[in-house]
Formats: structure tokens, sequence, C-alpha cells
């Protein structure tokens, strides 16, 4: 399995790659654009400087930072902590490739499997996540604590055979 790191679109250039210092601030516009809840910037700022198990990724068009996707390393699992896209880029495909990104990083780096909560209520993260081979196994009741909504619990197996 290969992905791609960058490719024009038109004359648009796209790149995935990994979250530094310098890209919080926009990280940080993103999340408070698409979570009732977002995370701190403190927090990112530690995900990225201190949290040893902490992978992050960027998605940029044009060096713009228009989404980001976060997971940490349990192990021989990833946990994905969050994938957003600036709410004006939605719908044009550039979560995938921030997906693509983590699944590649899982298959160089032999993680045996990647899981997610989600919230029941989001269909278009769903929808995502089972288009890239995620599976629904259970449900963490009052998980999100802004509405006491459930979330949605999703695993993807990786098989190296």
């Amino acid at each position: 399995m290969r992905f791609n790191n960058i490719k024009s679109i038109n004359s648009d250039i796209l790149e995935v790659r990994r979250m530094t210092l310098d890209d919080v601030e926009s990280v940080y516009e993103i999340e408070t654009l698409s979570f009732k809840s977002p995370w701190s910037k403190d927090a990112f700022f530690n995900e990225v400087n201190q949290n040893q198990l902490a992978v992050y990724f960027v998605v940029t068009l044009n060096e713009e930072i228009i989404g980001y996707a976060g997971m940490w390393t349990v192990v021989d699992e990833l946990h994905v902590t969050n994938v957003a896209i600036a709410p004006d880029k939605r719908g044009m495909g550039f979560s995938s490739r921030l997906m693509e990104k983590l699944f590649e990083f899982a298959v160089e780096n032999k993680f045996a499997s990647m899981t997610l909560e989600v919230r029941t209520t989001n269909k278009v993260a769903i929808n995502l996540y089972e288009k890239y081979g995620f599976k629904s196994l259970g449900i963490r009741k009052g998980y999100y604590q802004d509405t006491n909504e459930d979330a949605l619990i999703m695993w993807k197996e990786f098989n190296y055979e």
C-alpha cells in the first residue's frame, strides 16, 4: 500500500505532512470551527511538543493548513484522537487524504489496528470511516460531556500476511 504525499489539483498543490509547533495556531482555528467542545491551543501544543505517543498530520492546500488528524500510539494500536477539515473545504476529499496518511503511517510502522470514537449522530464521519474499513464494535454511553451524546467505537484491523 503506497500513498502520494503531494498531489496537484489543477494548479493547486496539496500536501499531507507531520504537524509542527508552527501549525498549532491554524489547527486550533480549525478545531474551534469544527467542534462544540474544542481542544485548547495548549492541548495541541502539548500533543506536538511533549506527548511522545502523539502523531499528528496536517493537510495543506497551497501551503495553507486546511485540516489535521491526530492519533496516539498505544502498544500495537493507533487511537485516532481527532480529524477535522476547515468548514469551507469540506466535501472535497481532503479528509480522505488525511485518512490515507494515517493508514500509511500504520502500515509503515506495522501497527495491528486503529480505533476511534465518533458521535453517533455524525453520519458524514461514520461514512468516511466505514469507507476505509472501520467496523462499529460498540457504544460508549454519554461519552461526549458537552451533550451527553453516545460515541460509536470503531476499529480497523491491519493484516500483513
